[in-house]
Formats: C-alpha cells, structure tokens, sequence
C-alpha cells in the first residue's frame, strides 16, 4: 500500500515569508507551489523548485485566485473563461521555470477559495480541469474525492488523486469545514496522524458532527502555513510508515 504526502509550498512573496519549507520538504513525497496569484513570486517560485528536486519531491502547480491580499481564500465572481485563463497562466510560469532549473511538472491542484468553489460548483471545476489538460495532459489532477474536480479531470482523460486533509476537519457530506467555524482545523501533530492512518487504511474519516463518512485517500495534505505544518508531516510519514504504508508521489515509480 503506499500514498502520497502533499504539502502547499512556496508561498512566500517579496519581503514577506510565509511557512517553513526547509523543514517540511524533507517530509513530503510532493510539493504544491504557489504560482505568484495567491502567493509566491517567480524567484520564489525558482527557488522552490529547486529545493523540491534536490530532495526528490515531485513538484506540482498550485493556481489560485488573484488576491495576494487575502492570500486567495476569498470567494470571486469569475467567469469560467476567467478561470480557465488564471488556472493556464499559473501552470504556465511555473512550467516555464521548471524548465529553466531541470525539473518536470508532476501535478496540478487548485488553492484555496478556487478548490472550494470548484467542489460546489462543476462548471468551474471544468474549467479547471480543462486548464490543466490544455497545458500538459499528461499532469495528474488533485481534487476533492468524489467532487467535481475528480469527475471533471476524469471526462477529459487526466489521471487523477484523490486528496484527504489531515489538519482540516470534515463536514458530513464530505467538504471541508469552512475556516470561519469553530473547529476547522488539526493543530495536534498526533491527532492529525491518528485521522490519516485511519483514512488510508479505512477510507473513513470523523466529520465535525461526530459521524463517519468514506473517503479515497490518494494523497493527504499538509497545509504549509500552518505552525505545526512540519511536526504534523514529520509525524504523518512516521505514523503512516509503521503502519506499512509507502509514501511516494502518484507519478512514482513502485
């Protein structure tokens, strides 16, 4: 059995930094990177991508919406061509610095209020996946399980991972619980790592009522920014790794 370990990385920007790569990197099997909407900036975006490949972490793009401000978790009203137009041009610059540093694109998953949007809404979700085909067919899709962006990815052909959230909690018809509820998140490294074993090994996992609902767990998350971001995937790769579970990237190698 064997799963991947994402993590959204890169999101640092001019003065200001945001996360702690260095020390979760060495963690991961993939790195989500922020392509200069929501967060990031091209040498950022350069440096991260060296830094992934150096420790062989298959790389992705992570598109969001254009709101540097609100670090892209803010709803917007975008037309579907809009999206298709941001989502291209994101994968674009960072395939474009990628190329310049050795590195080939591995994946691509939507940031923030874009992923979200996209769960509840299957047009949007379209244009993303439409998106990510245009560019490179060949990029594996992360989205929510049994969402749109799954089925959407799937309709075009792309290969697609299912992603699971090990600091986010769950609400009872799958989608994750929004940030301005009590109880959104998994700040306890052990606790995190209790609910994805339990997701890989029993396609289950706790939603924030109490009930249990099923889940496909391709690859589990790590939110960069969060302060307990590398303690909790340090304690994830531990916890997954004595249970029998191989970590590595969807596009690896067995």
């Amino acid at each position: 059995m064997r799963v991947d370990l994402n993590a959204d990385v890169g999101e640092s920007f001019g003065a200001y930094r945001l996360g702690d790569d260095a020390a979760l990197l060495p963690y991961v099997s993939s790195a989500n990177i922020a392509c200069g909407f929501h967060a990031g900036d091209p040498s950022v975006m350069r440096r991260t991508l060296e830094a992934a490949a150096a420790r062989g972490v298959a790389v992705g793009a992570h598109p969001g919406l254009p709101d540097l401000a609100g670090f892209g978790r803010r709803n917007m009203d975008l037309a579907p061509e809009t999206v298709y137009d941001i989502v291209a041009y994101q994968i674009g610059a960072l395939l474009g610095l990628a190329r310049t540093v050795g590195v080939r694109l591995a994946h691509v998953k939507a940031h923030g209020a874009l992923y979200n949007m996209a769960v509840a809404n299957a047009v949007l979700a379209a244009a993303i996946a439409r998106a990510v085909h245009d560019v490179d067919d060949r990029l594996i899709f992360f989205g929510l399980p049994g969402s749109p962006l799954i089925a959407e990815g799937e309709r075009l052909g792309l290969r697609t991972a299912s992603e699971v959230f090990s600091d986010c909690s769950y609400e009872p018809d799958g989608s994750l619980t929004p940030r301005r509820l009590p109880g959104a998140f998994v700040h306890d490294p052990e606790q995190a790592a209790r609910r994805a074993v339990r997701m890989v090994l029993e396609h289950v996992v706790e939603a924030r009522d109490g009930t249990t609902i099923d889940v496909r767990a391709d690859t589990i998350c790590v939110h960069g920014d969060g302060p307990s971001a590398a303690s909790i995937a340090r304690l994830l790769r531990q916890r997954l790794e004595e249970a029998g579970v191989g970590i590595r990237a969807p596009g690896a190698e067995a």
